[in-house]
């Protein structure tokens, strides 16, 4: 793919601080999932009705995210059987900003994505002190009943509606680690609109008229269901499927 980076370079910026204005940790979210060779004209046209955050002249940043479950995946197995009222419990780190937090996000039975987080120092991955007020505040879980599920690292280009309505996530370079294997999905897109409410998107009218239907794919499942060992896998396998074939095949 070429032009990918002056392509970010065109479109107006937004700093942090900014952006926070739109936070929506009570939101609507809507996935897309897309190959890579698409990117360069969405973002084209993506760029009349967006601003791209731009963080120390970087248009896009590293993630690192370490999700925890209990030993048996309790949190996995919900979401695959499609319980709602279920939970997904993480540490994220901005690779680039040197920030890290503990972040529990909970999916409403309204369809609705709640997340609380809370500063943690770099490179400490233990349920303490904050991480665990805020856990045991926020679900039916203790520290000592989880563990690191799996591990993600991605890059992530964000934007922000011009008129500050929504944000929208744009995660690529995939790439999960779990107990020593490695799993990598270097031709996916898996774009994530987040709004208070479900309202009409330029970039869901995008995605409409470019004929990509919104599939919700879960990082964290992705990773647990093409690593994990013993888990249950039949809800999701047309997913993964779909997911294999986008990554190997050319759109054009």
């Amino acid at each position: 793919m070429t032009g990918f980076p002056e392509i970010l370079n065109t479109l107006e910026s937004i700093t942090l601080d900014e952006m926070n204005e739109v936070k929506l940790l009570d939101r609507v979210d809507t996935k897309f999932t897309f190959h890579i060779d698409k990117l360069n004209e969405i973002l084209s046209i993506a760029s009349q009705d967006y601003k791209i955050l731009t963080i120390n002249d970087l248009r896009f940043a590293r993630y690192e995210t370490r999700y925890f479950d209990t030993p048996g995946y309790e949190m996995y197995t919900k979401h695959h059987n499609g319980k709602l009222n279920r939970y997904k419990v993480r540490f994220r780190s901005y690779l680039d900003s040197d920030l890290e937090f503990f972040e529990v996000k909970f999916k409403t039975n309204k369809g609705r994505t709640i997340k609380s987080r809370v500063k943690r120092a770099i490179n400490d991955y233990s349920i303490t002190e904050n991480a665990k007020i805020l856990l045991e505040k926020k679900t039916n879980y203790h520290p000592e009943e989880l563990q690191e599920a799996v591990k993600i690292f991605y890059n992530r280009i964000t934007l922000v509606s011009k008129n500050m309505s929504e944000r929208l996530t744009l995660d690529f370079d995939m790439k999960y680690e779990l107990n020593g294997d490695v799993k990598g999905f270097p031709n996916l897109i898996i774009a994530e609109l987040k709004q208070d409410k479900s309202t009409k998107s330029p970039f869901a009218v995008l995605m409409n008229h470019l004929k990509i239907e919104d599939i919700s794919m879960s990082k964290y499942c992705l990773g647990v269901a093409s690593l994990a060992e013993n888990v249950k896998k039949n809800n999701f396998k047309s997913k993964i499927s779909y997911v294999e074939k986008l990554c190997i095949s050319n759109p054009h």
